[in-house]
């Protein structure tokens, strides 16, 4: 009579061990497995922020970047600054923030046989600087390119692109603010991405159609 009832608890307690394995399984199968973390909103929008201010090198002349590029870690000593390198800092900062300005006021045209000639927007029209004979009939009409108001815009637009530009290298801040204080460094990360975002969007709103020294020439030129 024992042996009769403990055969059937042993069934059941067998069954009951399958039914809690199955269980566990089909728990495991049915668990998602862990997916990597997508980036949060405002972790984007930092990167499209930092990507875009990247690019409003592209607003700026080639040479002039590419002086900036060159001379900046030779004048700054690569950030280490004394009095006579950060004045010469300061001098070449302002001269490429003056060539930025000029360039904005040239523009280039094409002739009749595809040569390329650069010359500087007038009140009267442009004023070539390498070509011998500006009544030459091989050249459009060069009254076409005179100076416009919306050309001072995009000098004021390109010095403060250039600006933003410059406080973001690490040489420059390293050598006029080696040790800035907490409110001065957070200026310094905000202020050069927000006035670079202002000005592209302005260039993007008041497109330019010149084409000066430094910038690609187009074939409609």
């Amino acid at each position: 009579m024992s042996e009769a009832s403990l055969r059937p608890r042993a069934a059941v307690s067998k069954q009951t061990s399958q039914s809690t394995t199955s269980t566990t399984t089909e728990n495991d199968s049915e668990t998602p497995k862990s997916q990597p973390r997508k980036p949060t909103l405002s972790r984007g929008a930092l990167s499209q922020t930092l990507t875009s201010t990247a690019n409003l090198a592209n607003l700026l002349p080639t040479g002039t970047l590419l002086a900036f590029q060159l001379l900046l870690p030779v004048f700054t000593n690569n950030g280490s600054c004394d009095p006579a390198t950060r004045a010469m800092t300061l001098l070449l900062l302002a001269l490429l923030a003056l060539s930025c300005f000029l360039a904005c006021f040239t523009d280039s045209v094409k002739a009749s046989n595809g040569q390329v000639y650069y010359g500087l927007a007038t009140f009267k029209g442009l004023f070539l600087f390498d070509y011998p004979d500006p009544k030459d009939s091989s050249l459009p009409d060069l009254s076409k390119y005179k100076l416009k108001f919306i050309d001072g815009v995009h000098a004021v637009l390109s010095v403060l692109v250039f600006g933003a530009v410059a406080l973001r290298d690490k040489n420059v801040l390293k050598c006029f603010y080696p040790a800035p204080e907490h409110e001065t460094e957070e200026v310094l990360s905000i202020a050069p991405v927000g006035v670079g975002l202002i000005c592209s969007l302005l260039f993007v709103v008041f497109p330019t159609t010149r084409h000066g020294i430094g910038y690609p020439v187009t074939t409609a030129q």
